[in-house]
C-alpha cells in the first residue's frame, strides 16, 4: 500500500494530511512534526493567545482522536536527512521513515538578528507556542518592551503588549509599517492607530547593538545613539526557509524549494509546500515564495488533488491579513511598489480599501474593517478584471461596480 510522508505539522503540513483524506486517499500517511504537541494554529499567538483571550487547547487544528480516526500516523521527531534512492526520511533518533511520495512542508523559521547582544535573556522571536509562553510569562510585570521589526508578527505583538498595559517602541529601518507590503496609505493608518494606543514608532532607525546585565537585556542601542531600556524584545525582521534538508537531499533551491506549477520539485518523488516553496506565479511565470496561512492551505490542497489523481497548476489567488487593535487589515493579490493607488472610503473612519492598479489591471487590494470587500476582491482578482485608476478615481465608484 502506497505510504505518503509529510514532514512539517504547520498550517501546510496539517491540511495536506486531511485533504488527503477529504479527497480519497486509502494509503498511509505519516506526519512528522517536530515540537511534540498536536498540530496547532499559529496567528493567534500573537494576538488572542498572548493576551490570555484563548487556551493552548484552543489552537490545535483537531482533537487527538482526529488523527485516528483518520488514520493519520503523528510521529514526533527531528528529520535528520532525506536518502532519495532509498526513498526514506531518517529521523535523529535513527528510524527510517519509507515514502512512495514525500511532501515537504518544514516551514519558515525566525531570521536571527546579528548583532551583539541577541542571545540575552529577555529576547525573543514569535514563531511557536514556546516562543509565545515564553512571551507571556516575561510580559508579566514588564517595565518596557522593544520590537526590532515593523512587519505583521512585530506590530501584532506590539498591539497585544500594549493591551496588556506594557510600553511598547518599535524600531524599523523603513519609513513605515509593514513596508515591504503594504502601502503608503495604508500604513499611515497603522501608524496612527499604534501611536493612538501608545506605542512609540521609530521609523528610518537601525539598531547597533543590544545591552544587558548579568545577562539579560536591559536596553537597545539605535544606531544613531539612542538607548531604548527594554526588559523584553521581540525580534520580528522577516523568516527565511527551513530548506536545509532539501539542499542536503540534492533538490534545487534558490530562496526556497524550487517547484513547478504542480508544486513538484527536481525530483518526482517530492513535493513542497508552503513558506518552503518556490513557485512560478500564474501570468508572469517569475518564481515567488509566499510565508501566509493561506498559501500554506491552499498549497496542500492542491498537491494532495494531484496525489489523488486530480492535478492542476496552482493558480490561487494570494491573501494576507493581521489584527492590530481595532484595525483588520486584509490584503488580497500582490503588488510589486508600481502600480498607482486609488483609496475608496474614508481612513480617518478607520473603514476604507486601497485599490493598486498597474496597466489597467486590478493588481492588489488592501482593505481595512472591510471583510465583504475584501471577499469581493480576491472575486475580482481570480477574474483578472481590468479598470483604470481615472475611472476608480471617478465620483460614485465603488469595487462592486467591478462585479458588474
Amino acid at each position: 500500500m502506497e505510504q505518503i510522508v509529510i514532514l512539517g505539522a504547520g498550517h501546510a503540513g496539517f491540511q495536506c494530511a486531511a485533504a488527503l483524506r477529504q479527497q480519497g486517499f486509502a494509503g498511509a500517511i505519516v506526519l512528522v512534526g517536530n515540537e511534540g504537541v498536536l498540530p496547532y494554529q499559529r496567528p493567534p499567538l500573537s494576538k488572542a493567545y498572548l493576551v490570555g483571550k484563548m487556551a493552548a487547547a484552543d489552537l490545535a487544528f483537531r482533537p487527538e482522536r482526529f488523527y485516528g480516526d483518520q488514520r493519520i500516523a503523528l510521529r514526533a521527531g527531528h528529520a535528520e536527512s532525506i536518502d532519495r534512492a532509498q526513498r526514506q526520511v531518517v529521523l535523529r533518533d535513527g528510524t527510517l521513515v519509507p515514502y512512495d511520495h514525500l511532501v515537504l512542508a518544514t516551514g519558515s523559521q525566525p531570521r536571527a538578528l546579528p548583532l551583539p547582544g541577541a542571545d540575552l535573556a529577555g529576547v525573543f522571536p514569535l514563531q511557536t507556542l514556546q516562543d509565545a509562553d515564553r512571551l507571556r510569562a516575561a510580559l508579566q510585570g514588564a517595565a518596557n518592551a522593544v520590537v526590532i521589526g515593523a512587519g505583521f508578527i512585530g506590530l501584532e505583538f506590539a498591539a497585544s503588549a500594549r493591551a496588556l498595559g506594557v510600553p511598547v517602541q518599535v524600531v524599523d529601518i523603513a519609513d513605515r509599517p509593514m513596508a515591504r507590503v503594504l502601502s503608503a496609505e495604508c500604513g499611515a493608518a497603522f501608524t496612527q492607530e499604534h501611536q493612538a494606543q501608545g506605542a512609540t514608532l521609530l521609523w528610518q532607525t537601525g539598531v547597533q547593538r543590544l545591552e544587558g546585565e548579568a545577562g539579560r537585556v536591559t536596553a537597545v542601542l539605535t544606531a544613531d545613539g539612542r538607548r531604548l531600556p527594554a526588559d523584553v524584545v521581540l525580534i520580528g525582521i522577516g523568516a527565511v526557509p527551513r530548506t536545509a534538508l532539501a539542499a542536503q537531499a540534492g533538490l534545487e533551491v534558490e530562496n526556497g524549494v524550487v517547484v513547478d506549477a504542480h508544486l513538484l520539485t527536481s525530483d518526482p518523488h517530492i513535493s513542497a509546500i508552503g513558506d518552503i516553496a518556490a513557485f512560478p506565479q500564474p501570468g508572469s511565470g517569475k518564481r515567488i515564495r509566499l510565508e501566509s496561512v493561506q498559501n500554506a492551505t491552499d498549497q496542500a490542497r492542491a498537491v494532495a488533488a494531484r496525489l489523488t489523481g486530480k492535478p492542476a497548476a496552482y493558480e490561487a489567488v494570494p491573501w494576507f491579513w493581521s489584527d492590530q487593535g481595532a484595525l483588520k487589515l486584509q490584503i488580497a493579490g500582490l503588488r510589486n511598489g508600481s502600480e498607482e493607488h486609488v483609496v475608496l472610503g474614508d481612513p480617518a473612519t478607520r473603514n476604507f480599501s486601497v485599490l493598486c492598479i498597474a496597466d489597467g489591471v486590478l493588481r492588489a487590494v488592501e482593505t481595512v474593517n472591510r471583510p465583504g470587500e475584501h471577499m469581493l476582491a480576491r472575486k475580482l482578482l481570480a477574474k483578472g478584471v481590468r479598470v483604470t485608476a481615472e475611472q476608480a478615481r471617478a465620483a460614485g465608484f465603488e469595487l462592486k461596480t467591478l462585479a458588474g
